[in-house]
């Protein structure tokens, strides 16, 4: 499975940022895909992650209310949308194929990042 990801830039405080990441390749409904970033001098940290079943949704509490996981099952495609970004957010964002608990499993697929950075 190979991610293609998109839509990270440059961004004032309280703005927001879509990012979309399309699957290519065998991938299964039975994994949950979604967000992971790593900040500079940071450990990786996840973000949001959407049922491909069903379409259930779990946030760190850290972005909750803030930023919506979604996805379309149609274009294989799962999208961050980023609301009341701080600059706390900056970071390069990476969406990964299968997760579990909020973990990715070893067995997954990782895209190339995308950098957000929040800043005046």
């Amino acid at each position: 499975v190979q991610l293609q990801a998109s839509g990270g830039g440059l961004v004032q405080p309280g703005g927001s940022l879509r990012l979309s990441c399309a699957a290519s390749g065998l991938t299964s409904s039975n994994y949950a895909r979604g967000w992971f970033r790593q900040a500079p001098g940071k450990e990786r940290e996840f973000v949001a992650s959407v049922s491909w079943r069903d379409g259930s949704t779990a946030y760190a509490d850290s972005v909750k209310g803030r930023f919506t996981v979604s996805r379309d099952t149609a274009k294989n495609t799962v999208y961050l949308q980023m609301n009341s970004l701080k600059p706390e957010d900056s970071a390069v964002y990476y969406c990964v194929y299968k997760i579990v608990r909020g973990s990715p499993l070893p067995s997954g697929s990782w895209g190339q990042g995308t950098q957000v950075t929040v800043s005046s």
